[in-house]
């Protein structure tokens, strides 16, 4: 077994001692460590600190001179839609001429839209689409994600995107989480049949999902127009008996109860909440449900931000995702959704940080791997070049990120 230790870092961002989250005020807290080494073994860090590594340490070990360079953990993106067919810009079109969300979906726009293409797209065809995005946002500093289904709407077309996602889970350097999202819309076979088209989720959707073992979580877009609390508590419920934690879409489009069906079914995250009201940030607390604000959708669709500076002054803990997507969000690019946070949520640097780092790793489950640097976490992490201070990452907020050259 190879050790490689990593000298001459400038600074180490995101040190934590056990911690799996952070809330409230702890979120303005990034641990730092000038002139730092690391040591990386079998794909975790074994070792870390401050000077020279110890002697002992660089005996048989692998010697990587950074040269000044920042390190910090990739990011983590707990949503995003990674899994599509073609693009939807005749829709970014429409929306430049005035037409709503709903009203590009009641003409078969939106997520039907997506449904249609995907459903006349081959697997291998999916895959490949999907690789080109999964290597796009590995480059953009994404080190872990979650991708969810969604736009299949039928049993076939729903196992072939998760297939696909995990898939890429195994053929990119990506950790990828699965979600199943059934409950997307209703499919076009049960148009004005939702209630039917929520049995066949129950019924037949969710047991294959669980035999093949293709998701880790299952979501619900539980919102004003698309699936009711009731309806949404019915199909966690049944996920409960497959070992499956709800992750939802809440509080988007209306305060509608999605953020109360989320925290009584111990959801891992409500995502989404521009919405949110005090009422509904005041549910929050105490519960194990992370709120999870994605600025990338509100930055495109050109509308209401989620509570997310409220979230935080509540105490609670907060994640940001992109909900990298073909109609409301294509982008995920997460240092971007980092300046959002910080320009349009009114989150410092060190908040927003710690909510697309670990708070994001922690809405996925993975915060015990991913999402700052400790030891025995993965190594997952970002080696960069001319960064003069963590602040200065989102502020330059169109620079890629320069990665170092070892």
């Amino acid at each position: 077994m190879t050790t490689t230790i990593y000298t001459h870092i400038g600074r180490l961002c995101g040190i934590t001692h056990g911690e799996r989250r952070k809330a409230g005020s702890e979120m303005a807290r990034v641990e730092t460590m000038e002139g730092a080494w690391l040591a990386v073994e079998d794909d975790k860090i074994a070792a870390f600190g401050q000077g020279q590594p110890p002697t002992e340490l660089l005996q048989g070990a692998r010697a990587v001179d950074t040269r000044g360079a920042m390190v910090m953990p990739r990011f983590c993106d707990s949503h995003t839609h990674l899994v599509w067919a073609g693009s939807r810009e005749q829709e970014f079109e429409d929306k430049l001429r005035g037409l709503s969300y709903a009203e590009i979906a009641r003409r078969g726009g939106g997520i039907l839209n997506s449904a249609d293409r995907l459903h006349h797209t081959s697997e291998e065809d999916l895959f490949r689409q999907t690789m080109r995005r999964a290597e796009e946002i590995w480059q953009k500093g994404t080190g872990c994600v979650e991708v969810k289904s969604g736009y299949g709407l039928n049993t076939a077309d729903e196992l072939k995107m998760l297939r696909v996602a995990r898939r890429v889970g195994r053929e990119s350097p990506l950790r990828v989480v699965t979600t199943f999202l059934g409950a997307h819309a209703v499919g076009r076979d049960y148009a004005g049949r939702q209630g039917e088209y929520v049995d066949h989720i129950v019924d037949e959707m969710l047991p294959r999902v669980a035999e093949e073992g293709l998701a880790d979580f299952v979501d619900v877009f539980c919102d004003e127009g698309f699936f009711t609390p009731e309806e949404t508590d019915r199909i966690l419920e049944a996920a409960a008996k497959y070992g499956l934690r709800g992750k939802i879409h809440a509080d988007e489009l209306a305060y509608s109860g999605g953020s109360r069906v989320a925290i009584a079914r111990q959801a891992l995250s409500a995502d989404h909440l521009e919405a949110l009201t005090e009422e509904g940030i005041a549910l929050y607390k105490g519960a194990g449900t992370i709120p999870t604000a994605l600025p990338g959708t509100s930055f495109f669709l050109h509308m209401r931000y989620a509570p997310a500076r409220q979230i935080i002054d509540a105490g609670l803990p907060l994640a940001l995702a992109s909900d990298y997507n073909p109609g409301s969000t294509p982008s995920g690019d997460m240092k971007f959704v980092w300046s959002l946070g910080c320009t349009q949520l009114r989150l410092t640097p060190e908040e927003a940080f710690n909510a697309v780092t670990l708070n994001t790793a922690a809405a996925m489950n993975l915060s015990a791997e991913y999402g700052s640097v400790e030891v025995g976490k993965r190594a997952s992490l970002l080696f960069l070049d001319d960064v003069p201070s963590l602040a200065w990452l989102p502020y330059q907020y169109t620079t890629p990120l320069r990665h170092a050259r070892l």
